[in-house]
Order: C-alpha cells, then sequence, then structure tokens
C-alpha cells in the first residue's frame, strides 16, 4: 500500500498518528520491526496444526494452552492498536483484514466462555478459526496484492469459463445417464453430472466408471476437454498480472535518515523531517511500495 493511501484514515498529529505510521507503514524503522514482529507471529499458526494432532495434545497440552494464549493476547492488542490509530474505525473493522484480525483471536475467546455442551456445536473446532492469522500475511506481500488485483479484473472472464465448462458438464453427464443407465452406476442425472465434473477435472475418483463402448467413447472425450481447459483459468490471471506488472512505476531512488529510520527522501532533501538529521548522499534505498 502506498503511503499516501489512507483508506482508514490517518490521525493529523499525536500518538495515534505515530501509532498509524508503525502500524500501517512500513517505510521507517519502527514500522518495519512492527511487521516482522507480527510475521513471525503469524508463522508460528504451525502450534494450531501441532495442536490437533491428538498425542501432541495429550503430551504438550499446558505448553499448547500457554503458547496459545500468548499470541492472542498479542494479536488482540495488535487489533485493539490498529482500531485506536485510525480515523474511521468500523471502516476497517467491516474491512477484509479487520475481519480476518477479529477472526484470528475470537475462537479462543468463544473456547473459554462458552460452555462445551453436548447439544452445542463443540467449541473447540470453533478453535481451528485460528488458522485465519496466516491471511494476515497477504497485507505485507506485495505479490499478495498484485494477484489479488488480477483475479478480481479477471472474474468476468473467469465466470464465463466456468459456466461454458458446467454447460458441458450437465450436456455429456445427462448423456452419460442416457447411454449407461442405473445399472451401471449412473443412477440419476446429478450423480452423472458429479461424474462428469470430476472426469473434466481430471480428478477420477473411479466410484463411478463407464461400462459401455459408447460410454467410454464420451468419457474420451471429456478428458481431452478436460485436458485442454484446465490451463484456461491460469492464462486469464496470468495474462493479467503481467499487465498489472508492467503498469508498476518503476520505484524512484529514495533516501532514509541514518538516526531514525524515516525513509522516502528524495535526491533534493537535505535533512529528516521527523529529527532533523542532516541526510548524507550515501543513505540510500528503495521507495517501500
Amino acid at each position: 500500500m502506498p503511503p499516501t493511501d489512507h483508506p482508514f484514515g490517518k490521525p493529523p498529529s499525536g500518538i495515534r498518528r505515530r501509532m498509524y505510521e508503525i502500524i500501517f507503514e512500513s517505510d521507517t524503522r519502527a514500522g518495519r520491526m512492527f511487521d516482522t514482529l507480527v510475521i513471525v507471529a503469524i508463522l508460528v499458526v504451525v502450534v494450531v496444526m501441532a495442536d490437533s494432532v491428538r498425542a501432541w495434545n495429550l503430551r504438550f497440552r499446558t505448553f499448547f494452552e500457554v503458547t496459545e494464549w500468548m499470541f492472542t493476547a498479542l494479536f488482540t492488542l495488535e487489533y485493539l492498536a490498529r482500531l485506536a490509530s485510525v480515523q474511521h474505525p468500523l471502516r476497517y473493522a467491516r474491512s477484509f483484514f479487520g475481519v480476518v484480525d477479529l477472526l484470528s483471536v475470537l475462537p479462543t475467546y468463544l473456547a473459554l466462555f462458552l460452555p462445551e455442551l453436548h447439544a452445542l456445536i463443540d467449541v473447540r473446532i470453533l478453535r481451528l478459526l485460528r488458522i485465519f492469522r496466516i491471511f494476515k500475511l497477504t497485507s505485507y506481500i506485495a505479490e499478495y496484492q498484485v494477484m489479488a488485483e488480477a483475479l478480481v479484473a479477471s472474474r468476468r472472464k473467469i465466470m464465463v469459463f466456468l459456466a461454458a465448462v458446467l454447460m458441458v458438464a450437465l450436456v455429456l453427464g445427462t448423456l452419460l445417464y442416457v447411454v449407461e443407465g442405473p445399472d451401471n452406476g449412473f443412477r440419476d442425472i446429478p450423480t452423472s453430472v458429479y461424474w462428469a465434473i470430476t472426469t473434466i477435472t481430471t480428478v477420477g475418483f473411479g466410484d463411478i466408471t463407464p461400462k459401455t463402448e459408447l460410454g467410454c467413447l464420451i468419457a474420451s472425450l471429456m478428458m481431452l476437454i478436460g485436458w485442454g481447459t484446465l490451463a484456461v483459468p491460469t492464462g486469464i490471471v496470468t495474462a493479467e498480472m503481467t499487465v498489472r506488472r508492467h503498469a508498476w512505476p518503476v520505484a524512484a531512488e529514495a533516501r532514509t535518515c541514518a538516526s531514525c529510520g524515516t525513509g522516502g527522501y528524495g535526491s533534493e532533501a537535505k535533512f529528516c523531517q521527523m529529527c532533523g538529521s542532516g541526510l548524507a548522499p550515501g543513505d540510500s534505498g528503495k521507495i517501500a511500495s
């Protein structure tokens, strides 16, 4: 996200502005340290995966509980700090990453306050929503943003392609129902369409197979169609990503203050606007994208 974009409102001054610069901007030393800390904390989502292994859960239960509460507290403080550092907290709370931030901590509190009654869904299942923390990584990596923009831009083409594939599956699945019939496992049209989809996508579970020669011929045709169409969505998204990559402005040379770490200064700047230190000609780098 460019430093000039403030979708949730950047406070004009004071401690909230400083919090905003640390949390939402990455062109300062404090901002980079904050991002690094959060990324490391997100990557320990492996604890959630290990906790799901019953033998490990029984053996290291205390460790998992302490670790879970430690990182829940960390992400809770981060979520509250993000809400406090923007001028429009509700706008952030309703955004995609605001919802992800909430889902990453909510299950732990639900598991604490909701009783595990047999009449209710086992709240331990809700704790699996902690895996949502991994989605927070996308806000720190520009390539994720490029891919998301490409998917959004190509959504209509992909929808048209999927509609065409679905029509082919409906027609050929119905045809297989007529050719094979219930005696060969194609007991109804939905089952035949399910078989057609697994065949076109080259999954081929093998739970239903055609028995007649005509059915095998149709199945072979569907396999060839599936093999030829698998690359179409990839090509659509790749083309959009290429367009966006070429449209990116070339990053200009910028300098960073050696005293406080504030970056983004052009070649004409002589002093840091944050601490007033002189900018040496050798203090150079790239403007954060």
